[in-house]
């Protein structure tokens, strides 16, 4: 459900991002030079290393996505023998978030990763940690200024919304008069609005636009009584984005309530239990697509490789990348079995 752009898109100053932590005592030199030596490619990033310790704050599990994040941080950090994981409790209250990042400085913890709950709040105890010389790994809501992150992992908001456009248009091509309504989440929030200028921008490239819109909450209950509501304003309708496969369970149970079936329905976020609505082949739910909940995941495997100053090795340049965005791809019966496995349950 999550994901805020910052407005600061330029580049930070040199000395901040480049700033890295002083090797450890116990760091073998590399051969030629004294400094540590670049993993190399194959894998061998993976090969177990110093052992460096990572933090990991975020909100409270009050949202299905919420919850695989977290569980998605702390199974990568499991996978390695070389990270000790502090996993800090899940918190919707700014400032027990800011004070648990306080503590990992104090405690000199050698990464941190962090899903703010509230991205702007947080940016001044990020960039303190990141002045402390401890490399921050923001993931999914971002930081108000450049200088609170060494790097950030993303959702793709905006291409959810271009994904679920595009495919819809697949499925009604040629039909220059179909009727497509969109279920948004929380209007107010910026990931609600990229989604919807995604798939706005999506249909209008094959003729088509959003004839009937409501927006939700992102809950089960909201997304029942918004879906109650288009229902009843239209009678006739071709296909429906849902915005969140969380709210998609409500949604789901108004049409059944409805007795209406006529339309096909793409979901949004990727949920197991929309797959396997899928997978059935007899529901409304022909697709959905993705925003990965494994964005901390990757937190912590980026936040390895920068506590042990290694790069990524799939990259001809070494560091590890500013920012890393990722896809948002539609799921439908053909690759269904391919995405099950990383979804979570709403």
């Amino acid at each position: 459900m999550d994901g805020r752009r910052s407005p600061c898109r330029h580049g930070p100053g040199p000395d901040r991002l480049h700033r890295q932590r002083a090797p450890r005592p116990e760091t073998e030199p590399a051969a030629t030079g004294g400094e540590s030596a670049p993993a190399a490619g194959g894998g061998a990033n993976d090969e177990v290393g110093e052992t460096v310790t990572i933090g990991f704050s975020g909100p409270a599990a009050g949202h299905g996505w919420i919850g695989a994040i977290t569980r998605g941080a702390q199974a990568e950090a499991d996978r390695y023998e070389d990270v000790e994981f502090r996993l800090s409790e899940g918190t919707d209250d700014v400032n027990a978030q800011i004070a648990q990042i306080e503590q990992f400085i104090n405690d000199d913890v050698d990464a941190i990763v962090v899903l703010p709950f509230d991205g702007a709040a947080l940016t001044a105890v990020a960039t303190r940690a990141m002045e402390a010389g401890i490399p921050v790994v923001n993931v999914d809501r971002e930081f108000s200024s450049p200088f609170a992150a060494r790097t950030t992992v993303l959702g793709d908001n905006y291409g959810m919304g271009v994904s679920a456009g595009q495919y819809i248009c697949e499925q009604l091509e040629g039909q220059s008069d179909a009727v497509v309504a969109e279920i948004a989440g929380i209007d107010s929030l910026p990931l609600t609005q990229d989604r919807s200028a995604g798939f706005a921008e999506a249909l209008g490239d094959c003729g088509l636009e959003v004839s009937n819109r409501v927006a939700a909450d992102f809950t089960v209950q909201g997304g029942e009584s918004a879906t109650a509501g288009l229902l009843q304003a239209a009678p006739q309708i071709d296909a429906i984005w849902n915005h969140d496969d969380d709210q998609g369970v409500g949604v789901l149970a108004a049409i059944e309530n409805a007795g209406r079936s006529e339309f096909f329905m793409v979901g949004g976020a990727g949920s197991a239990n929309m797959m396997r609505e899928i997978q059935s082949g007899d529901s409304v739910v022909q697709a959905t697509v993705v925003y990965p909940s494994t964005q901390a995941a990757d937190g912590v495997r980026l936040a390895r490789l920068l506590a042990q100053q290694k790069g990524m090795s799939d990259l001809v340049q070494f560091e590890v990348p500013r920012e890393i965005q990722l896809f948002a791809p539609v799921v439908t019966q053909d690759n269904v079995e391919q995405y099950l496995p990383m979804a979570f349950e709403s």
